[in-house]
């Protein structure tokens, strides 16, 4: 029987996973079996791709931690999400405590709230899905396909901070219009939803 790859060369085994015939210069040793190329590299990506199961994280104390601005995340090992927390939670602070009108002081302080029980929660998922070996599930920082979400809200918080010292966030039509914000954010979610969907 000839090898699979090299068929002008006689094969000297078979790989334990899908049964071709190799030649020694195809042939793989693991721990005295042979594999083919292909299936060691779908084998090391394989357990690669699978995160590891530990038993020791607890997410009770995650979520607990989590009240506290970024000690959840740094309890799961997520230290730049810990410094993004930290850093959106004392930017909405520093908003609220400046002179701004109020109907932005209402929308900051609905968003504070829902951002501090965001924390927790968060922490919990990321800690249960590391205590089962499953993969991190999508957050404000990090979603699927990687789109720094993150960045972004530091970035609209840095834009409202520099509004805010140029007196512009005191004017009559910025009291009237923020809620275009919110539509722009909501279509760019659809539109990108709508992408996704097949």
């Amino acid at each position: 029987m000839k090898c699979a790859v090299h068929p002008e060369v006689d094969a000297t085994g078979f790989c334990r996973n899908c049964g071709k015939p190799l030649c020694p210069e195809c042939t793989r040793d693991v721990k005295g079996a042979l594999y083919c190329e292909t299936c060691v590299a779908s084998a090391i990506s394989a357990q690669m791709a699978t995160p590891a199961v530990k038993p020791d994280v607890n997410p009770g104390a995650a979520a607990a931690l989590g009240l506290i601005p970024g000690l959840g995340a740094v309890y799961n090992g997520e230290y730049m999400k810990a410094l993004i927390h930290v850093a959106v939670f004392g930017g909405i602070i520093a908003a609220l405590s400046s002179d701004l009108p109020g109907e932005l002081d209402a929308f900051l302080g609905i968003a504070l709230g829902c951002f501090y029980f965001y924390m927790p929660i968060e922490a919990y998922r990321t800690a249960k899905a590391r205590q089962l070996g499953q993969p991190q599930p999508p957050d404000l920082v990090q979603v699927e396909g990687r789109k720094p979400i993150g960045a972004i809200i530091l970035i609209g918080l840095g834009v409202l901070f520099l509004l805010a010292n140029f007196h512009l966030l005191e004017r009559e039509w910025f009291s009237k219009a923020w809620p275009v914000g919110l539509i722009v954010l909501g279509g760019w979610i659809l539109m990108d939803r709508m992408r996704k969907t097949p």
